[in-house]
């Protein structure tokens, strides 16, 4: 097995929003990322390259880029021996163990499913940049599926999509989504008649639950303005290959179920020894020390992070916190410790069609000045300014020309060479 030394002794386990900035600031004094992927996920503008407003490419930052003094290590993490300070990776060249003075712990959340008969097998997810092109791609071979189908319920059926978990991801993408069916739909003239179903269902009794109520009840008015079937204390039963069944009895037929319950504390996690809370998170003081445990720090959506100016929760798994934490976890790994108190600037939201919501400093914003300061936003947290150039040059090109509706389902899958079907 290989043995490696992490760079300047700090190793980070996660390439996503809160180690790669961990990364990032550290600079000069140099860090080993362990990272599936070699690009950090900017997940709040995810569903505009689902909708196709946005190239893909354009969500996702280069790690070597942004984090230009650390060192790459393709692979995952699999065990960990503390008192070794030894990590055991699975790395796209073998397997390693790499000895580190300080660990980091980003391993971020995945989705969080329920054993709902049919999920697995019959639900999509949106979590990943993946997930957003497989969903677009999904969603526009349902336009060519509904134009081909003989009878008009075969093709209503290809129209309708269950979108479970109203929080921002789910909100999102529904509206995204469904704003790249109505513009597309002009080219299908056989479809223009057909009405399209777009239901969101969360078990909450109101979409949008961590933002003001009167907020979301405008975002709710606008959903449904826009048709939007909004199922609000009901839950998912279950799934089946054509229709999917809610709590409140009523069944409907679809091709599309979306899944967006929310998230949960990577599984990896649960195999390092560490201690864990209810949802598996990692347990750390105010300082992001793992308890009982010496040079292991933990941040992000996999860390129950106590913060000092909320200290009847945690913070939640959002990506404004997950940069807080990263910038006083490096001053307290290259200074002197203190606790982490941040209060939450607002909270941002886009409901497509130059509509949106925002919270800023108390100050509620909707409408068009609302997705105004979104987009404002995320353009200022995104790293590299090519990356912000590259992005205002596609949300440009989108308010004057029509957006593309090609389907590209074989991105990434070519035929082998000598198959001629």
């Amino acid at each position: 097995m290989q043995q490696r030394e992490a760079q300047g002794g700090t190793l980070i386990l996660g390439g996503g929003f809160a180690g790669s900035y961990v990364a990032r600031l550290l600079g000069k004094r140099a860090s080993t990322i362990v990272s599936r992927e070699n690009f950090m996920l900017y997940t709040p503008i995810l569903p505009e390259a689902a909708s196709g407003t946005l190239e893909p490419r354009h969500v996702v930052v280069p790690l070597r880029l942004m984090c230009r003094h650390a060192e790459l290590l393709l692979g995952r993490a699999v065990a960990l021996d503390t008192e070794a300070r030894l990590v055991e990776v699975e790395g796209e060249v073998g397997p390693a163990q790499v000895h580190y003075e300080k660990l980091v712990l980003a391993l971020g959340a995945v989705a969080r499913t329920l054993p709902i008969p049919g999920l697995a097998e019959h639900g999509l997810g949106f979590k990943s940049l993946a997930d957003a092109i497989y969903l677009r791609n999904h969603v526009l071979r349902q336009l060519e599926l509904a134009d081909a189908s003989l009878s008009s319920e075969d093709a209503k059926r290809h129209l309708s999509f269950v979108f479970v978990g109203a929080g921002y991801a789910g909100v999102e993408a529904l509206a995204e989504l469904s704003d790249l069916l109505r513009d597309t739909v002009r080219y299908y003239p056989r479809l223009r008649g057909l009405r399209q179903r777009w239901v969101l269902v969360d078990a909450a009794p109101k979409i949008l639950p961590e933002i003001p109520s009167r907020l979301g009840d405008y975002a709710a008015r606008e959903l449904w303005k826009r048709g939007v079937d909004i199922r609000v204390s009901t839950t998912l039963d279950s799934v089946e290959a054509h229709a999917v069944t809610l709590s409140d009895g009523s069944r409907l037929e679809t091709e599309t179920l979306v899944w967006t319950a929310g998230v949960r504390a990577n599984h990896l996690l649960s195999r390092m020894g560490l201690p864990l809370d209810d949802r598996g998170r990692v347990v750390v003081d105010s300082t992001f020390k793992v308890d009982g445990v010496e040079r292991v720090w933990a941040l992000g959506d996999g860390a129950r992070v106590p913060n000092a100016a909320t200290p009847d929760h945690p913070d939640p798994p959002t990506c404004q916190h997950a940069l807080r934490q990263a910038r006083r976890l490096v001053k307290n790994l290259t200074g002197t410790p203190r606790p982490y108190r941040y209060r939450m600037l607002g909270q941002v939201a886009t409901l497509g069609r130059h509509k949106g919501i925002a919270d800023v400093f108390g100050v509620p914003l909707r409408g068009f000045v609302g997705w105004f300061v979104c987009r404002t936003y995320h353009l200022y947290q995104l790293p590299l300014l090519t990356r912000k150039l590259r992005v205002v040059s596609d949300w440009t090109v989108a308010l004057f020309f029509r957006r593309d509706i090609a389907e590209l389902g074989m991105l990434g899958h070519p035929d082998p060479l000598g198959d001629d079907q």
